[in-house]
Parts: structure tokens; C-alpha cells; sequence
């Protein structure tokens, strides 16, 4: 047995029922009854009368005993390591108490200005020691390789 489609109202057509209308662009229409049908030739829009399926569903009507049955899916937090950072790292850190994070900041960036502070000293060392070899002064264009111009006046 097949059951059809109401093509205005969209309820069911059990056979021996309803009429078929064919379009001049050979669309077949299907009705359950001539109330359908007359309103569709009226161009009546389904989804403005209260009792056709479209109207039903643009209107969420009848979907209350559907809507208990669905139930969603809580979504379940899960941790991975990051690159570089291992995830027992991860976890420690952030069990952390903030004076804790503070601390150990300010720690890491007192280390790291010290260690800026022994290569300046360093370079600067080096630096007294090349300018105490060298002897002659040089300008910066001249370490640099720059072409030096020089001036004849004759007159």
C-alpha cells in the first residue's frame, strides 16, 4: 500500500483517495481533498494556514513529547600536552597559586637581566681589548669597509 503526500497540506493520501493535478510544466500535484486543492489553485501560502503541516512546523506545533526524548550530550573536557610544554607541566602550573607565578616570574626575569647584563660586560671587555691592539682610531665608516675620499687641493 502506498501512501502519498498532500502536496498543499502535506498529510497523508491512503489509496482510492484524493485527486492528481498535472501542470502545464508536467509537475504532478497531489490532494487529499478539494479544500486543498482549491487552495492551492488560489495560490493560498501553506505555512499561513494554521491547519497544514508547513504551518505546524514553521509554528513548532505538536514537537513537545518529541523534544523530551532528545536529550544532549554534555561535553567532556579532556587536556593535552602543548608543544613544549609537557601535560604534568600544564596541570602543576596551573595549580599554581598566583603569588606563587609572580614570584617565580619576576625570578626568571632577574635571572635573564643578569644574564644580559654578564654578555654586555663581556662585550664591552672584548671591545677594550681590540681597541687597545689596534692603536689607530677608525671610524665607523672604516670598519665598515667604506671608501675613503681623498682631497687634493692644489692651487
Amino acid at each position: 500500500m502506498k501512501v502519498e503526500v498532500d502536496s498543499f497540506s502535506g498529510s497523508k493520501i491512503y489509496p482510492g483517495r484524493g485527486t492528481l493535478f498535472v501542470r502545464g510544466d508536467s509537475k504532478i500535484f497531489r490532494f487529499q481533498n478539494s479544500k486543498s486543492a482549491s487552495l492551492f489553485h488560489q495560490r493560498k501560502n501553506p505555512r499561513r494556514i494554521s491547519w497544514t503541516v508547513l504551518f505546524r512546523r514553521q509554528h513548532r506545533k505538536g514537537i513537545t513529547e518529541e523534544a523530551a526524548k532528545k536529550r544532549s550530550r554534555k561535553t567532556v573536557k579532556s587536556q593535552r600536552a602543548i608543544v613544549g610544554a609537557s601535560l604534568d607541566l600544564i596541570k602543576e602550573r596551573r595549580s599554581q597559586k598566583p603569588e606563587q607565578r609572580k614570584a617565580d616570574r619576576e625570578a626568571a626575569a632577574l635571572k635573564e637581566k643578569e644574564k644580559k647584563k654578564a654578555l654586555k660586560e663581556n662585550k664591552k671587555a672584548e671591545k677594550a681589548k681590540l681597541g687597545a691592539s689596534a692603536g689607530s682610531k677608525i671610524s665607523k665608516q672604516q670598519a665598515k669597509g667604506a671608501f675613503q675620499k681623498v682631497h687634493a687641493t692644489s692651487r
